[in-house]
């Protein structure tokens, strides 16, 4: 048996994974190889044939290829865990998604989890996150949050909100991407998954009858991840099923998100809930997405002043006006007609490019990868960059579920 080695210097990181499948260790020593900080050491067995003698007290992160995660894998497991005393933390690897499996993983307190084909950059963010898990230990951070609200029904809400989203993601960098998360809240007809390509692993049936049981390692469980790096919350869409969800099931799911990611974009349904209110009061940033009609802007005027009548010293929500367009010697409505309609709240107008648009949709890919530099991209970046370069003095962060409090106290 191959016993891990000691860290070869004090500066180097020591990951060590235990694996059968070649595949997966060849894309491992080639991912983690290509870093000078990274020790890797791989063990090329069963974690059921592991004795003992196998100690891997000196890594920073331990990932564990289950293989099929039968009863056997997952008792091997828990004894492996059991003693070394949590140390190190555990990325778990799995060939398949099953809710069982996952439940009896969080209860091993399993740092990460990790279903195959995983894709390189997935491995090594986790294995980054978990090694770097003291340090968040010292207390969690608030996010900076962006609400897209929907005037009328079909406003681009969704479309804003993911390119949103990946600007946040890109905006220190490809080398420094700050954890950005989209939170899609339209649990009726949501549509981010869909418009991204991903599986919605959000089951609200799991959290809702004890939402207490919400933590960071069943988070990790619901969260879908685009090849971009972003995270995603989507349930699976319930379009003949009208419900109400436990305002504390909703805003304990959102405090968690927000206290363990930089960036957090919210998609907004437009029906107002019992929770709405706290959404918003959380809001760094808070937009209304109307259509360039005459009706779009009068519902985008109306929400504006309910919202300010309702939430009074909380976040001041801006309107953008999406697919504007504006043609010499063209009627219909001007730029100025938007300014004059909306006064203060006014703040952007989106171009229209609906060809663009349903490519993407279609394709289940951001905008930029079926046009790089864009109209609609462009625009976007002067809101949305010029947003985050004045967040170095934010208003005083607030946990949601406080906010649930005073919105409820209202």
């Amino acid at each position: 048996m191959q016993t891990p080695r000691a860290t070869s210097a004090a500066n180097r990181t020591q990951v060590v994974i235990v694996t059968t499948d070649a595949e997966f260790e060849r894309s491992a020593r080639a991912t983690f190889g290509a870093s000078a900080q990274i020790d890797l050491q791989v063990t090329a067995q069963a974690i059921t044939t592991l004795d003992d003698a196998f100690e891997c007290g000196a890594a920073a992160v331990l990932v564990v290829d289950l293989g099929p995660a039968g009863d056997a894998e997952l008792t091997a497991l828990a004894r492996l865990t059991l003693r070394n005393n949590g140390k190190p933390p555990v990325v778990a690897i799995t060939q398949a998604f099953d809710a069982g499996v996952a439940r009896t993983l969080l209860q091993m307190r399993v740092a990460d989890f990790l279903v195959k084909p995983v894709a390189p950059v997935e491995l090594v963010r986790a294995c980054a996150r978990v090694a770097k898990g003291d340090a968040d230990a010292n207390g969690p951070t608030e996010a900076q949050i962006y609400t897209y609200l929907p005037a009328v029904g079909g406003a681009g809400v969704t479309t804003i909100a993911i390119q949103t989203a990946l600007l946040l993601l890109n905006s220190a960098g490809p080398r420094a991407k700050p954890r950005t998360c989209l939170v899609d809240l339209d649990f009726q007809h949501g549509a981010v998954a869909d418009y991204l390509d991903l599986e919605p692993r959000l089951n609200l049936a799991e959290i809702e009858p004890r939402p207490d049981r919400l933590d960071r390692q069943l988070l990790e469980v619901m969260l879908s991840h685009h090849s971009s790096g972003l995270a995603v919350i989507a349930a699976p869409n319930s379009p003949a099923e009208m419900r109400t969800f436990d305002p504390e099931m909703v805003t304990r799911l959102l405090d968690l998100v927000s206290s363990h990611f930089e960036y957090v974009v919210f998609d907004m349904p437009r029906t107002w809930f019992s929770w709405t209110d706290s959404v918003l009061l959380g809001s760094n940033k808070l937009f209304i997405v109307s259509e360039t009609t005459v009706p779009a802007l009068r519902h985008a005027k109306h929400l504006v002043a309910a919202i300010k009548e309702r939430l009074g010293d909380g976040p001041q929500p801006q309107v953008i006006v999406n697919r504007f367009e504006q043609r010499m010697f063209a009627t219909g409505l001007r730029r100025s007609d938007l300014e004059q309609a909306l006064g203060d709240s006014f703040c952007a107008s989106i171009p229209n490019d609906y060809a663009l648009v349903r490519e993407a949709i279609d394709r289940g890919v951001p905008l930029d990868e079926v046009k790089a530099g864009n109209k609609i991209s462009q625009q976007l970046k002067k809101l949305i960059l010029a947003q985050t370069s004045s967040k170095a003095a934010p208003a005083k962060a607030v946990p949601l579920l406080q906010k649930l409090k005073l919105a409820s106290a209202r």
